[in-house]
């Protein structure tokens, strides 16, 4: 198979898919030309210049970092075509409009280089259609491309290749979308709306449809279609809302016209409140008023009967909130069958809906279930696809009883399920073989693209009985915090540390373990790899903290605190590299290990911080010590060696501010991690990279960093400096008093304690003087009635 290369992009359209696109092509470090039409007045790349301006400010933020802006060029179609020649990648993402789609294909396809790929960002469009715009030597390499929204964040990719594209081209093009961009790749049949917008959008209008027929309400439905049954928060109309009311016609629109023989097509139409909506504007959150309204602090929903919004409030009924809480699927779905309330028949029938019309449209619209699940999950955030949802309740009860309420009428379309979904002994669609692919009648086993085999624990569809990674591998050392092990198919010589606490917080339990571990590994192992799924770790476990606090145990605290930066300084100074793997949030006492290790390897959306100051507390697991070593050697290459202040303040207001870096580039760029790690876009890689990684460093004769000593601080004079700054800042409200002791405590750790100046001191004065400091607010009532605070309520305090 050839390799996708992609020295340079362009994506055609500026518009918000368009744009976001360009972002994440940057947060790849890959330079993009973006392309619209010429502004009217002014500068002609007018347009596109707005268009990144807004990349800025929108969030969740669709750049890795705002300095990736730099890899994005602004074009417009008057004066910069040529550009094209240099792109290996094109993708277009103009608006849905065939006419307006094939005259750009005629503008740019004098431009293109022989071997470069065209997509096209469609959300529905025919691609065979779309093909016969482009000259017949283009068409082998153009394909559609469709990204969900937000392209950063979102993991679905569908690939829709053409009767002409090349097999070559999907491939390559699949690999690289893999890993470069860290998707979730689906190979969809040219069918209208693809995968996962043809089940997503049947499944919002039979939510619709039984809505009404119910006679609930829709803040009632939000309540029954979101967490409750696997779904996102928003659920289904406050989906509606965010994704845009005008938006969601629009994709019913295309399938009402383009899909005039599905069975189902008589509900293919948006109701009259909804449209009514649109004509008045009130297009969901884009114009802040759409099916739900906010009213200073209230939150208000359509009421149909009053013809006007009312507070939003709905509640799920006793009786059918006691039937979702069942942990079995089979006698879940049993009783809301039995159940007569109308919330429970409503669950039944969007369930049935969806599963009925999955079955019959599996054939057109997907190689296999397998990619359907898998479409329904990284495309609208479900927590299983609807064959996984029916396989678990058991899947020929739930199909007979679809097709006893076919036969009564009461599903929303009298079309039979296929007869495949019917044969005697069938128990799903998912095997450790293979997914049910209709079109051949035969189980389709995942795909063998080499880029796969760097997923050593990818992500399962039910029925692949695959071992977790708990289960999986050579237990080396175990005890009831860690997990030390390998898999000697990978390689025999690099050990896996996972941690096995609720959320991977770290207790006595978890520290004893990662040393243990550790020195284990120093006689037995060439290498360490801290990894488990996330979240890395949320920090020191504030529960044994709190119980210690309440019994006065402040020298077991004390005591604890030692413990963990012994951990962290085992982590540092080991005789074999030890490699973080992170993804996910690593907070605390999860960033202060990462920061210790001999080389981070981390997913672009992890989330890092030391967040110590949102309980009342200053890093104390050695987080401060490492900042003041770094400043000393940061200094150490400046034109003023020796002067560490002015690189210990970025470290102050990061640990003061409880900053926390919102991807793996901002993790570097607030120095948690070093410019020479690792940072991959697809967290399925992590673990091979990892392992990968701290083999290169076996391999290079690793040895660990001599401990530091003669180590400058900025002492007494620094904490004077940072004590202006807080004293300007109490006196202008902007923090309380406590936060003003928390941030001066911080200021004394970071400057090495009250002493001289440009005192030199090692790294074990420093950590004792952060431990003091530590238990110090350990003690203070008000740090206490903070850390009470976020375990009763999971927010911090600020008082």
């Amino acid at each position: 198979m050839s390799k996708l290369i992609v020295r340079k992009a362009a994506v055609l359209g500026a518009g918000v898919m368009g744009a976001q696109i360009a972002a994440h092509l940057a947060n790849a470090n890959v330079p993009v030309v973006l392309f619209d039409l010429p502004a009217r007045e002014g500068d002609k790349n007018g347009v596109v210049n707005k268009a990144l301006e807004g990349l800025k400010k929108l969030e969740p933020a669709p750049l890795a970092s705002k300095a990736k802006l730099k890899y994005i060029d602004a074009a417009n179609y008057d004066e910069h075509l040529p550009l094209l020649a240099e792109c290996d990648l094109v993708i277009e993402a103009i608006a849905e409009r065939m006419d307006w789609k094939n005259d750009l294909y005629a503008k740019i396809a004098p431009h293109l280089a022989a071997h470069t790929i065209v997509a096209s960002n469609t959300s529905g469009l025919s691609m065979n259609a779309l093909a016969q715009a482009l000259p017949e030597a283009v068409r082998p390499r153009f394909c559609g491309i469709h990204f969900f929204n937000p392209p950063r964040y979102m993991h679905l990719v569908e690939i829709i290749g053409t009767q002409t594209t090349d097999a070559a081209t999907l491939d390559a093009l699949e690999t690289w979308l893999t890993s470069r961009l860290g998707k979730g790749v689906i190979r969809a049949l040219d069918t209208p709306n693809f995968v996962a917008n043809r089940i997503g959008v049947f499944s919002i209008l039979a939510v619709m449809h039984h809505t009404q027929a119910f006679g609930l309400g829709f803040d009632e439905v939000d309540a029954l279609t979101g967490p409750k049954i696997g779904r996102p928060k928003s659920a289904t109309y406050r989906t509606a809302d965010v994704v845009g009311l005008d938006t969601l016609a629009h994709v019913v629109k295309t399938m009402q016209d383009t899909l005039p023989d599905d069975p189902w097509h008589a509900h293919f139409n948006v109701p009259l409140w909804l449209k009514a909506l649109i004509e008045k504007g009130a297009l969901g959150q884009k114009t802040r008023c759409g099916i739900f309204r906010k009213q200073g602090k209230e939150i208000q929903v359509l009421d149909l009967a009053k013809q006007d919004y009312r507070s939003s409030g709905g509640e799920i009924a006793e009786e059918v909130a006691a039937i979702l809480k069942i942990r079995h699927p089979a006698e879940k779905f049993a009783a809301l069958r039995a159940c007569t309330h109308p919330q429970a028949q409503f669950l039944w029938a969007i369930f049935r809906d969806v599963f009925h019309y999955c079955a019959a449209q599996l054939e057109h619209i997907a190689d296999n279930a397998r990619d359907v699940d898998f479409a329904m999950r990284w495309g609208f955030g479900w927590a299983q696809g609807p064959f996984e949802t029916w396989q678990a309740a058991g899947w020929a009860d739930i199909a007979q009883a679809i097709a006893a309420d076919i036969a009564a009428g009461k599903a929303m379309s009298a079309t039979p399920l296929p007869a495949w979904a019917l044969e005697a002994g069938r128990t799903g669609v998912h095997t450790p073989a293979g997914s049910y692919a209709a079109r051949r009648n035969a189980y389709a086993p995942r795909s063998t693209l080499p880029v796969y085999r760097r997923q050593l624990f990818p992500e399962r569809v039910l029925g692949e009985n695959a071992a977790p990674p708990e289960k999986s591998g050579e237990t080396l050392y175990e005890n009831e915090g860690v997990r030390l092990w390998r898999l000697p198919t990978v390689d025999a010589g690099i050990g896996i540390v996972s941690v096995k606490s609720k959320m991977h917080t770290i207790g006595n339990e978890v520290l004893d373990g990662v040393i243990a571990a550790v020195r284990q590994a120093e006689t037995t192992l060439d290498g360490v790899v801290i990894w488990h799924e996330p979240p890395f770790a949320v920090g020191a476990n504030l529960a044994q903290v709190s119980e210690a606090i309440a019994a006065g145990q402040f020298d077991l605290l004390e005591a604890t605190v030692e413990k963990f930066q012994r951990a962290s300084q085992t982590l540092k100074y080991a005789q074999v590299p030890v490699v973080t793997a992170v993804q996910g949030m690593a907070l605390g006492g999860g960033c202060e290990f990462v920061m210790h290790a001999a080389k981070r390897v981390m997913a672009l959306e992890s989330y890092v911080g030391l967040v110590e100051a949102g309980v009342g507390l200053i890093p104390a697991g050695g987080g401060c010590k490492e900042f003041a070593v770094r400043a000393a050697e940061w200094a150490a290459q400046s034109a003023t060696p020796g002067e560490v202040f002015d690189f210990l303040q970025p470290a102050f207001m990061t640990i003061a501010m409880a900053k926390v870096a919102k991807s793996a580039v901002e993790v570097v760029d607030y120095g948690f991690a070093k410019p020479s790690d690792t940072i991959l876009f697809n967290a399925n890689e992590l673990l091979f990279v990892a392992i990968k990684e701290a083999r290169a460093l076996a391999d290079a004769g690793y040895a660990p960093p001599p401990m530091a000593r003669g180590i400058p601080v900025a002492g007494k004079t620094g904490i004077a400096t940072f004590e202006m700054m807080l004293v300007n800042m109490k006196e202008g409200g902007m923090i309380s008093a406590h936060d003003y002791k928390v941030a001066k405590s911080a200021a004394i750790a970071l400057c090495g304690g009250e002493i001289e100046g440009g005192s030199k001191v090692d790294e074990e004065w420093l950590i004792t003087v952060e431990r003091r400091l530590f238990v110090e607010l350990l003690k203070d009532p008000m740090t206490q009635a903070r850390i009470k605070h976020m375990l009763d309520t999971g927010k911090p305090l600020r008082n």
